[in-house]
């Protein structure tokens, strides 16, 4: 028999060389995965990532990145401002593209690329990687199933201790530094999943010294009827679970909720149901990854899990936040 010359469903090219790219990197050679080359600012960055990770190209400019013919699609993991300039160059040069979250720094950027990518035929996928852990399917697959009668509220918290440099991105507003963008974009994102987009939405926070927000909470109300609270820290690190409550029962995401782990489910005399503890190889990045191919594969271009115009729900819920909390970032 004659083996296949033909591409793979998709070759990944990654843009950025942080932590976050060496994770996903990582996640997807170890579940055989096609990294075709890696972009940097710099030469010296690229091509140390390129050798560590073994990969065939190392570009010293994102523009060289999104111009190689070997590279399918783009994973834009740079700082938050960035997204949304360096998916459009990734877009305009006919690549799909795989955008860290938060997407944009806001929901209009988010609909131009949405935009954009769907009139040039092109994925434009939110990389909420915790969409697609298997524990998140199921708990998915739990709620419809009704198993826990009607969702009725949801609590998430995500909190860390960060660093408290004030030069560091996480504090810095130029970088979008801050609890929300950085933290507060999961818990909003999974109320988004579980009940679409917010009626009432009442936040407030505390700042730094720096003007980036510290903590913040925030209370979704639904149209029908549902509650959803979130809070998000930099400044301290809490239980990080998340609870859904429905009529007739309640699932319990353990710790930390957020990143591959499992659940409990119980019934309203409070029962344990079900414990559901899947085993995931390495962080468990790739499942994203899995995604944006088989849409690439099959001409799709709305994944059904996080649809783009779902995408820029959230980016607007994380608008009318700031709004409420002051938060503004430069040059908006």
């Amino acid at each position: 028999m004659v083996a296949s010359t033909s591409p793979p469903v998709a070759r990944w090219g990654i843009l950025s060389t942080g932590g976050i790219a060496q994770q996903f990197t990582r996640d997807l050679l170890l579940t055989g995965h096609t990294v075709a080359a890696v972009g940097s600012r710099t030469r010296e960055s690229a091509e140390r990532f390129a050798a560590h990770f073994e990969l065939p190209a190392a570009h010293a400019s994102y523009e060289s990145l999104v111009a190689d013919p070997t590279v399918d699609i783009v994973y834009v993991a740079t700082p938050h401002p960035f997204h949304y300039p360096n998916a459009m160059l990734a877009l305009e040069a006919g690549k799909h593209v795989l955008v860290e979250k938060p997407f944009t720094l806001n929901a209009a950027q988010a609909q131009h690329l949405v935009t954009y990518a769907a009139d040039h035929g092109l994925v434009a996928l939110e990389a909420m990687w915790t969409r697609w852990l298997p524990h998140m399917a199921r708990l998915r697959e739990i709620v419809a199933g009704g198993a826990i009668g009607e969702p009725r509220s949801m609590s998430a918290d995500h909190t860390q201790r960060l660093p408290d440099d004030p030069g560091h991105r996480l504090n810095a507003l130029e970088l979008g530094g801050g609890a929300l963008l950085d933290l507060g974009v999961y818990p909003v994102s999974f109320a988004s999943q579980l009940f679409g987009a917010p009626q009432s939405i009442q936040a407030v926070a505390t700042f730094k010294e720096t003007g980036a927000d510290a903590q913040v909470a925030t209370m979704f109300r639904y149209p029908g009827g549902q509650i959803a609270t979130t809070y998000s820290a930099s400044t301290t690190r809490g239980p990080n679970v998340a609870v859904v409550l429905g009529s007739d029962g309640r699932i319990e995401v353990d710790s930390v909720w957020y990143t591959a782990t499992g659940l409990r489910v119980y019934d309203k005399g409070g029962t344990l149901i079900e414990n559901f503890r899947p085993p995931v190889d390495g962080r468990g990045m790739q499942y994203q990854a899995v995604e944006a191919e088989q849409l690439v594969s099959a001409g799709q271009l709305a994944s059904d899990i996080l649809p783009p115009r779902e995408t820029v729900a959230i980016m607007a819920t994380l608008d009318t936040i700031r709004e409420q909390i002051g938060l503004r970032y430069p040059d908006e």
